[in-house]
């Protein structure tokens, strides 16, 4: 009899709750953790290559279109959007100053892309925080499991206590099991996440400075 077989026949309907949560939990962190892996490595390597050759370019005309069909992670196409845009007439946005319109339409477009790129962190935060207390309060389940079993028998043998316990003892494993990977992919995107927020940022300065009034770019000569 394997371990699942072992809880599902020896627990009770609690018992069997918080198996079924932590394979949830658990299906959901490894979706998570195999779902950012490659969206942050396609950022990531999007990042390394395409901003380079956006200063390649020979216009601002031609680095949007260079962005429009490499960036496939859309984290440097908004940001230049929100820089060539014009807020509209008779708007508290377009009140302001030129230079505090674009600064404030980078902030916002910066934001918006972070907020895409760390999607699923709380969730793995989540997980990797909760998972080991789950699996504990199973196997303190399946510690009283055990006492009521034998309280009721009126002995104690082997055979009423080894079916509980054994169940408790896997309930803190599952809940081990689950939790680490999420903490350990957690740990891992947040530094990609903090390399990517890095990279942008400085994506975001040096739009601020190509379309800062009086530059060329300010004029709408790409147009």
């Amino acid at each position: 009899m394997n371990a699942l077989q072992l809880v599902w026949s020896q627990g009770d309907g609690v018992s069997r709750a918080v198996a079924l949560l932590l394979l949830v939990m658990s299906v959901s962190a490894w979706v998570l953790i195999f779902w950012k892996t490659w969206v942050l490595q396609r950022a990531r390597r999007d990042l390394g290559r395409i901003v380079p050759a956006f200063w390649d370019a020979p216009d601002l005309a031609a680095g949007a279109r260079l962005l429009a069909e490499r960036d496939r992670e859309a984290v440097l196409l908004p940001m230049l959007e929100a820089a060539r845009a014009t807020p509209s007439g008779g708007s508290l946005a377009a009140g302001a100053q030129a230079p505090a319109q674009l600064t404030r339409r980078l902030r916002d477009a910066l934001h918006a892309v972070l907020a895409q790129l760390q999607q699923g962190q709380v969730v793995l935060a989540s997980i990797g925080a909760t998972a080991p207390f789950i699996g504990l309060f199973g196997t303190v389940w399946g510690i009283y499991h055990a006492l009521v079993g034998i309280a009721a028998s009126g002995s104690v043998s082997i055979d009423k206590v080894a079916g509980p316990v054994g169940e408790a003892l896997i309930m803190t494993a599952a809940g081990l099991a689950v939790a680490i990977p999420a903490v350990l992919a957690y740990n891992l995107f947040g530094r990609w996440l903090g390399a990517c927020e890095a990279d942008l940022e400085g994506w975001a300065h040096d739009l601020r400075e190509l379309f800062a009034p009086g530059s060329a770019s300010s004029t709408g000569q790409d147009d």
